[in-house]
């Protein structure tokens, strides 16, 4: 037994002796190979697609700014929704992902030039934003809330609870709303099946006013109702209502409040009821002035009676 180790040994270290010179001698693959060589795998050509435009990286940028706490995959479905039948152009939310953190500071800089953009002036009831939100009450009840403003001035011409989410009664407050105020060249809504129903188009086509509808999943094209409603919210969310009489009390004291007594950035300082009637309050003297409290403190404010 220790004799085969030895000669196993000793044949060992005569090969790895004998490898070591023949690398020596040989350069590497130099040596022919013996047997049949493997011919290598085929491989499939895969053809790259070709890069996307530069306008779709600027949209998804866009949409980004617009929609800070919105994730890759929402805003993938954002931007196939709008284009994919429009410009044949589609992404994914990995090419939307890579986007999005290489152009950060491109995004926070749309973000600030959003912010502090003027909406451009318009005319008096050149354009109503009409738009529909709820409220739940202590039964858990959910009770539609209807809302139009003027863009103009931004005054909440209507604010009210309805019974019902049909054609009929939006319809109805409107019409209630045009007698008051006059007749708007045109209406912009959402794509609510209450305002796309061919009932609420015709009553615009008789009524002559032209219907604008924003794009899918667009908010912001109709900013000036979703802005109102952002600040009726964030009230109402801190207010309890018990039934649909109580609140409508509510909202007619904030229509008040939001009209008369809030000041308005985008107005100069001004109320959406001064700019209605174009009274400039800071050359015209006030009448009298009032302390307004309503919803426990929720709504304050300097009421200036011109």
């Amino acid at each position: 037994m220790p004799l085969i180790f030895c000669l196993w040994w000793l044949v060992k270290r005569v090969l790895s002796k004998l490898k070591r010179r023949l690398h020596r001698w040989f350069p590497k693959n130099s040596l022919p190979r013996l047997g049949r060589r493997k011919p290598p795998p085929e491989t499939k050509y895969i053809p790259r697609r070709p890069p996307k435009p530069p306008w779709v990286r600027t949209e998804v940028i866009r949409l980004k700014a617009l929609m800070p706490e919105a994730g890759c995959r929402r805003i993938a479905d954002s931007f196939n929704r709008r284009f994919q039948s429009k410009k044949q152009m589609t992404v994914g939310k990995t090419y939307v992902g890579y986007t999005i953190r290489r152009h950060q500071y491109e995004i926070q800089v749309v973000r600030k030039k959003i912010k502090h953009m003027r909406p451009k002036p318009v005319p008096r009831n050149l354009i109503w934003g009409m738009d529909l939100t709820g409220k739940i009450d202590a039964q858990r009840n959910l009770h539609p809330v209807f809302g139009v403003v003027e863009h103009h001035s931004r005054s909440a011409l209507v604010l009210t609870a309805l019974r019902d989410k049909t054609t009929i009664t939006v319809l109805r407050h409107l019409l209630d709303v045009i007698e008051r105020f006059g007749k708007p060249k045109m209406i912009r809504t959402d794509n609510e099946a209450v305002f796309t129903s061919w009932l609420f188009q015709l009553a615009l086509f008789l009524l002559g006013i032209r219907h604008q509808r924003i794009d899918p999943h667009c908010p912001w094209q109709n900013g000036r109702v979703e802005r109102f409603f952002g600040t009726l919210k964030a009230k109402l969310d801190r207010w309890a209502v018990d039934s649909i009489e109580q609140l409508n009390g509510a909202l007619g004291q904030f229509q008040f409040w939001y009209n008369h007594v809030r000041p308005h950035q985008n107005l100069h300082g001004r109320t959406p009821a001064e700019a209605w009637t174009g009274v400039d309050v800071y050359t015209r003297r006030p009448k009298q002035e009032y302390w307004f409290e309503a919803w426990d403190g929720l709504l304050t404010g300097i009421y200036l009676k011109l």
